[in-house]
């Protein structure tokens, strides 16, 4: 086991608190060499304003470009766990979290490879987890929300049923300086105390990429722990764009059924295993739905190139 790094605190988040909190991070990550050493470094740079004893788990599902040694070099706290090449995030993420759950610690801090946190944010996300807890009396989970830098948009973070209709459907909430109460979360950035971690258990690993952190947002609430966004920034990281995905109309339908299909998209045994867990009695409207719309997308483009003779 590497051992954790202590950081001689900059700053005191909680006021009277004299312990360090200790945190252990946990990443997954595959050929973003140069991302994963700036998300690295702004993570161990935050440690040092919140004072906290901090330690994270890399799993690099076999990187081609020199990212697990890039990091065993610049950040000896780090363990860097191999992966198969086939985990994606949300198995990477599972093999990641299992291994951090042995260890002691005040709270787990997912975060995505791509995210950088700014300075003060992990003084935030303690300051306002400990300001809530005293407010609500119970644990809970805090996600950091991100901007994309360019635009400065909320890109990822807390998101709220907006529907009943439509019970997969989440639109972003965030506050630039107070806590808001969320539904699901997007994992780039959560704060995740030990006694949620217990209750609730690892990442669901029938998950292959995608749904793992929403999935674990819903069985939290289930368990009686309620989410907050946390106030302000907490990160920069892009919005990952459409252009390419099943959901980009301009790519011919047969290309986007694949992509549906394949493990980045919808694959059928995640996404049935998800809408049989939170869809209710009509999740098999949910989980047909998708693929649906997308056959009757290919179906009217179709038809758009039918020639018709008066």
């Amino acid at each position: 086991m590497v051992a954790a790094m202590t950081i001689e605190p900059e700053a005191t988040p909680l006021a009277g608190s004299t312990a360090r909190p200790r945190i252990v991070a946990v990443l997954a990550c595959f050929n973003r060499r140069a991302l994963t050493l700036a998300c690295l470094e702004a993570l161990e740079q935050s440690a040092a304003r919140a004072g906290a004893e901090l330690e994270a788990i890399v799993v690099d599902d076999a990187s081609q470009d020199g990212t697990a040694e890039a990091v065993q070099a610049r950040f000896p706290w780090v363990e860097v766990v191999a992966g198969s090449g086939a985990l994606y995030w949300n198995r990477g993420m599972h093999k990641g979290f299992a291994l951090a759950m042995r260890r002691q610690a005040d709270h787990y801090l997912w975060l995505n490879d791509d995210t950088v946190l700014v300075p003060e944010a992990l003084s935030a996300l303690l300051s306002q987890w400990a300001a809530l807890m005293r407010e609500q009396g119970r644990q809970l989970i805090l996600v950091g929300a991100t901007a994309d830098r360019e635009s400065g948009t909320i890109s990822y973070g807390g998101r709220v049923r907006d529907s009943r209709l439509r019970p997969f459907h989440y639109r972003l909430v965030w506050h630039a300086h107070e806590p808001v109460p969320c539904h699901v979360m997007e994992g780039n950035c959560v704060l995740i105390p030990r006694e949620v971690a217990q209750r609730v258990g690892n990442l669901d690993p029938v998950y292959e990429h995608a749904m793992g952190d929403t999935d674990y947002a819903l069985r939290a609430r289930k368990a009686g722990f309620d989410l907050f966004v946390c106030g302000g920034v907490m990160g920069y990281c892009p919005r990952n764009t459409l252009q390419g995905t099943y959901a980009d109309r301009r790519v011919p339908f047969r290309k986007r059924w694949h992509l549906v299909l394949s493990r980045k998209g919808l694959p059928i045994r995640s996404w049935m295993h998800f809408c049989r867990r939170h869809g209710g009695p009509l999740w098999p409207l949910h989980f047909a739905w998708p693929y649906t719309k997308l056959l009757m997308s290919g179906l009217r483009a179709l038809l758009d190139f039918v020639p018709f003779e008066p």
